[in-house]
């Protein structure tokens, strides 16, 4: 059921769809989770957009209507890309996304402003509008206990980004429940569960089927739980089963 902040975040893909197509240029959105992603999906079809979070696979994206493709997305977007690093390694604490995320937060940003935030070798890359990286430049200084310094940074580091691990599964069908049952470990029932409260997604859309089946390609993700992505059927077991591959973000 559509929430009245659905209903309102609706309209504004509406005007931004429509403005891009008036002007021809694109227009962007702010951030957007799993779940808002999913709204756009009730667009019209004459309504162009790509969506884009600053590296393939990101969780948190923009849509940039009237982009066809990555690269017009990636110029338009005009995202920056920080480095959020102790000042002092050697007597830094561990730190989590948790940590990092409410370092942030606490200086009042909305999250909107912000997309996926990656940690590697305790440090943070959080990719963000440019309004919410003068923000941090100049007055994030610590994360829990830590003394930090934020830099812009030009790229991720290798192993920053989550890597897919292929791996073989056996399920009934192609079926979406019996996909992320036998993925997460679940039962069919919890499966059917999670779809019905609008926690599964496949390519940012949710889908409320059980029984559909998702293309090989298509990632699919499950609010709280993980992503993958779903590569096909590799064989039929002598059972009648079908030995599935997939590849899991890790």
């Amino acid at each position: 059921m559509q929430t009245p902040e659905d209903a309102r975040l609706f309209r504004r893909f509406t005007e931004l769809a429509d403005r891009a197509a008036v002007s021809g240029k694109v227009v962007c959105s702010d951030f957007l989770n799993l779940h808002e992603q999913s709204l756009l999906s009730a667009l019209p079809r004459s309504a162009v957009f790509t969506l884009f979070g600053g590296f393939d696979g990101a969780e948190r994206q923009i849509a940039c209507f009237g982009a066809s493709d990555t690269t017009q997305a990636r110029t338009a977007a005009c995202l920056s890309l920080l480095e959020v690093a102790p000042v002092n390694p050697k007597f830094a604490d561990e730190l989590t996304h948790r940590d990092f995320l409410g370092g942030v937060m606490h200086l009042g940003l909305r999250r909107e402003m912000l997309g996926d935030i990656l940690v590697h070798e305790n440090r943070a890359y959080i990719f963000c509008k440019p309004q919410a990286a003068q923000v941090l430049e100049n007055e994030l200084t610590r994360v829990r206990r830590t003394s930090v310094r934020v830099t812009k940074a030009a790229a991720l580091p290798d192993g920053a980004v989550l890597t897919l691990e292929p791996r073989e599964t056996v399920i009934a069908s192609e079926r979406l429940d019996a996909l992320v049952a036998a993925v997460f470990h679940l039962s069919r029932a919890d499966a059917q569960k999670l779809i019905a409260a609008e926690r599964v997604f496949v390519d940012s859309a949710a889908v409320l089927r059980p029984d559909f089946q998702p293309a090989p390609g298509q990632r699919i993700s499950v609010r709280g739980g993980g992503r993958f992505r779903y590569d096909g059927v590799l064989r039929e077991t002598k059972k009648g089963k079908l030995r599935a591959q997939v590849q899991l973000y890790v």
